[in-house]
């Protein structure tokens, strides 16, 4: 029984290393930028869902809708302002840029919501799931539920809308998504509000187990750990990856000495890179521009 605990913590844990993973690889494959303040995207729309939850005390389904609404706006403004003006540049400018807007997006954080950690105020916060001697918290189950809702949701939206399926074309060819009409740059900023909804998503499912702070969006540095092992341009591989780091995060809690929870993410990545550096999903190809 405990290791069905391990399990469904483990799933849990890298359900939301997953969806930050997803981030990562949709920016990456529309654009070719990393975005690492992907995690701070995260802390961001947990902190708006707090504010309308918490502060504004307005009902949960019109909380999420307001937060991913606002993180919609935000991310596509932010392509809008600060990264459209980057498309070109060296990687290593991109990354940067993204690296001081992790630090700028804590600094807003405490600046507005303090430092000390906040809980979120969820109907599924508190609650456990009692079966024999398993015991399971409602937030894992959301967790786990509300990542196979959203995975549900991209499938159908890249597979069946126009709008998805113009964001797939754009990002195999811009050149020819452009000559057939479709607004490659409108594309970019979708891809973008797209991304900033999904990590708001994973902050509303973790903030009532780990707790709403400025310091909560490193998690993200995890997540990108995940999308390589998974494979850097697999939307699938995120989620895989996420669950693989995960769970291993957990059973290395439990059966190693201590710390080395912490630091399995990133082992799980060096032998990834050396063994099969194309992740799992080995979908990544030179994109023609």
């Amino acid at each position: 029984m405990e290791v069905v605990q391990l399990i469904i913590s483990g799933l849990s844990q890298g359900c939301v290393y997953g969806l930050i993973a997803l981030g990562f690889v949709l920016i990456y494959k529309a654009t070719e930028m990393v975005n690492f303040a992907q995690g701070d995207m995260m802390m961001l729309g947990a902190f708006l869902a707090y504010t309308f939850s918490n502060l504004l005390e307005l009902n949960f389904g019109v909380v999420i809708l307001l937060t991913f609404l606002s993180m919609a706006a935000f991310g596509a403004i932010l392509e809008r302002v600060a990264l459209r003006p980057m498309l070109g540049e060296p990687p290593f400018a991109v990354l940067m840029l993204t690296i001081g807007l992790g630090f700028i997006l804590r600094a807003v954080a405490g600046a507005i919501w303090g430092n000390e950690p906040r809980a979120l105020d969820t109907p599924f916060a508190g609650g456990v799931f009692r079966f024999g001697d398993l015991i399971v918290g409602y937030e894992n189950l959301a967790i786990v539920v509300g990542t196979l809702l959203l995975c549900g949701v991209l499938f159908i939206f890249f597979k069946f809308t126009r709008l998805g399926i113009a964001m797939q074309a754009a990002s195999q060819n811009q050149l020819a998504a452009y000559y057939v009409g479709i607004p490659v740059k409108a594309i970019f900023a979708m891809v973008w509000a797209l991304s900033a909804v999904i990590s708001a998503t994973a902050g509303i499912l973790v903030a009532p187990v780990m707790l709403v702070d400025p310091l909560m969006g490193f998690i993200g540095v995890k997540a990108f750990a995940a999308a390589i092992v998974g494979g850097f341009g697999s939307l699938p591989g995120a989620i895989v990856g996420g669950l693989i780091v995960g769970l291993v995060e957990q059973f290395a809690g439990l059966y190693l000495p201590p710390g080395f929870s912490d630091m399995s993410a990133y082992v799980i990545l060096l032998l990834m890179l050396m063994i099969r550096p194309e992740g799992i999903f080995a979908t990544m190809q030179k994109k023609k521009v």
